[in-house]
């Protein structure tokens, strides 16, 4: 048993929290390894990715495409959870637990880039900057403050962004006569331009409150 604990956790609200405690209960009581978790979370963005990729030519794929995001994030929160119940948490797991979310979000956005239901381009600016995100919210942690959550755009609020882009883009493609393309771009190339738009807030406002912290850390000294 370890009794590491981490130095900065993700809020995460309590009804959704509460859908883990059984499968957390089950995970410790048949030994899965908290990493076995982190990489089902990959498995879940690929299956994503791939849903997202091939929904141009299969639609329907937008559904299950929002529902393995979910499960991402939920098998993201579920790891965290276990490696603290089964007394495995360590150093060592927080990067495992951080560099498989950074893989899954790259799967998932390039899959959506690459959908045909958006220009390629805007899919990668928003896989590039929900990378810029994460990494600026690790600054914190790096220089001895804490490790950032805030802002409008953190990996939660992405995929719910996005889920609601290719749901309005189905809708569209089902029942708006097919019409995606608004002002020359597509539903879900506005999509990327929000997430975009939500990072650069969300980068803003995690290094004012690093900077913030340094300060007020320096001033006791």
């Amino acid at each position: 048993m370890s009794d590491y604990q981490p130095t900065s956790r993700r809020p995460i609200g309590d009804a959704f929290r509460a859908t883990a405690h059984g499968p957390v209960n089950v995970c410790v009581r048949l030994g899965i390894h908290p990493d076995a978790v982190s990489y089902g979370s990959v498995v879940a963005a690929a299956a994503a990715g791939f849903c997202f990729w091939q929904s141009g030519s299969i639609p329907a794929l937008l559904i299950p495409a929002a529902g393995f995001c979910y499960l991402r994030l939920w098998l993201n929160m579920l790891d965290g959870m276990v490696a603290l119940a089964s007394g495995k948490a360590s150093v060592r797991g927080e990067i495992l637990n951080d560099l498989p979310d950074r893989v899954s979000d790259v799967l998932i956005f390039v899959g959506v880039a690459h959908s045909g239901l958006c220009h390629i381009e805007s899919g990668y600016w928003a896989a590039i900057f929900a990378l810029l995100v994460a990494y600026v919210g690790t600054f914190g942690q790096a220089v001895g403050v804490q490790r950032e959550f805030s802002g409008i755009m953190s990996k939660p609020w992405r995929m719910v962004t996005l889920h609601a882009g290719a749901w309005i883009t189905l809708g569209l493609l089902w029942w708006g006569g097919g019409r995606i393309e608004y002002g020359g771009l597509t539903v879900l190339d506005w999509t990327h331009l929000a997430i975009i738009a939500g990072c650069l807030q969300t980068i803003w406002i995690r290094l004012a409150r690093i900077m913030r912290a340094l300060r007020e850390k320096h001033k006791g000294d």
